[in-house]
């Protein structure tokens, strides 16, 4: 489950002049800084506030594709090289503070959220710039601070829990490296953990495009015990000490689970390279939550659809892919401006549909829009409406996508799929 609000592809001055590539030895080290923030405001503004930064001892990224310019994201930042103005770093990503805008209570009271971004440990002075998507859907910048790499303040990172590869392909740079955290497993409870760790690897490379990309994949493990065992749910009473402190009944949905404080996720990751960081819930309850760039979380116990809550998640984390199904809650028909195209790969509002290269490209002339959900377009690459968590306005390309639905679903729809695997070449490239 997935609620970013929503925004349109943008061709800003700064990502059209992401074309020149970056030399990784000019600016950086082989290793990583890490900004640590506060992401507040309410439903009306934001706001960002400098915690620290820090110094981790791997990079998981890769040295090549180091700007980005995909337009994927409601939040952008970027590293300036200071000396030269250059743009040396950038990553689109989303949060959990700006889900939470989209809420009532964001009407009424001013909250913040722990956040952290991270990117190659720089070898000169710079400056860190965050944007975020305006109603319009344009990226405007909201704040920006110079680093210098030499503060004596940069914290050191400190090792305190033991690691295991569950799958390794190669290089951390040429390859997507997933580190699974987890959560709600009591010390006693490791052998459990590192089971759910290899159901994981398995299932990940189940379904299309992943079963043609598994040595595009690096996964590992941190093992991080909990106080207690189980997952806190508040509206059944039930709060439990443990190591990610998530929780579900996120936002009022029963079954959205998420963490908070993202900064609490980062110190666990570090101790491995990483890009993406995945948590497994030690729960049969059945739920989770994926938000790109940020982090991923899911049940690792449901005795039904563990994998493919796993894939549906990994969707969100990996490059942002819409939801496809028609919300429950009160808020969820407004979480997209059906006067703004959305970013996501598999949602279109229409209003710019040329933007969506992927999907117009197999789309078949003639067909209808809305594209009717009968037998003749069960196939077939259309626009079907619903989706986006609205059930009219909002679009989606195939009748039948694990984005959409797990019941009787084995596949990815193909716009889906070409989109994973465009994004999987860019970050191995």
């Amino acid at each position: 489950m997935k609620k970013c609000f929503l925004s349109v592809l943008c061709s800003l001055c700064f990502v059209a002049a992401a074309a020149q590539e970056v030399t990784f030895g000019d600016f950086f080290f082989d290793r990583t800084m890490r900004f640590d923030y506060r992401h507040g405001g309410d439903s009306r503004s934001e706001f960002y506030c400098f915690d620290r930064l820090k110094a981790e001892p791997h990079w998981g990224g890769s040295k090549r594709s180091l700007l980005d310019t995909t337009g994927l994201g409601n939040q952008f930042f970027r590293i300036v090289d200071l000396k030269s103005e250059r743009a040396i770093y950038s990553r689109g990503y989303c949060t959990l503070f700006n889900e939470w805008q989209q809420t009532e209570e964001a009407t009424r009271i001013v909250r913040s959220y722990p956040e952290a971004v991270v990117f190659p440990y720089p070898k000169h002075p710079c400056r860190i710039e965050f944007f975020a998507r305006n109603g319009a859907g344009v990226f405007e910048k909201r704040y920006e601070q110079r680093i210098d790499p030499e503060d004596p303040f940069i914290e050191p990172f400190t090792p305190r829990h033991a690691t295991f590869d569950v799958l390794y392909n190669g290089a951390p740079d040429r390859r997507v490296d997933i580190v699974l955290l987890p959560e709600g497993y009591a010390a006693g409870e490791r052998a459990k953990f590192e089971e759910a760790c290899r159901r994981f690897a398995e299932a990940m490379f189940v379904y299309a495009p992943y079963d043609r990309l598994r040595d595009r994949f690096n996964i590992r493990a941190v093992w991080a015990p909990s106080e207690d065992s189980g997952v806190t749910i508040p509206s059944e009473g039930i709060w439990r000490s443990t190591a990610c402190k998530a929780n579900f009944d996120t936002f009022g949905s029963e079954r959205y689970q998420t963490v908070s404080d993202q900064q609490r996720l980062r110190d666990l990751a570090a101790h491995v390279p990483y890009e993406y960081i995945y948590v497994l819930s030690n729960t049969q309850k059945y739920g989770g939550g994926g938000i790109f760039n940020f982090y991923g979380i899911s049940a690792a116990h449901n005795p039904g659809f563990t994998g493919k809550i796993y894939i549906h998640e990994f969707g969100h984390l990996l490059m942002g892919l819409g939801d496809e199904y028609v919300g429950t809650t009160a808020y969820d028909d407004t979480m997209y401006d059906k006067g703004v195209e959305p970013w996501e790969p598999n949602l279109t509002t229409r209003v710019d549909f040329d933007r969506k290269r992927i999907w117009k490209g197999l789309l078949e002339k003639g067909t209808p829009v809305p594209t009717p959900a009968t037998e003749r377009y069960a196939e077939r690459v259309g626009l079907f409406e619903g989706g986006g968590y609205a059930a009219q306005g909002i679009y989606r390309p195939a009748q039948r996508c694990l984005m959409n639905s797990f019941r009787g679903v084995e596949a990815f729809c193909p716009v889906c799929r070409q989109a994973i695997e465009e994004y999987v070449a860019f970050l191995c490239r």
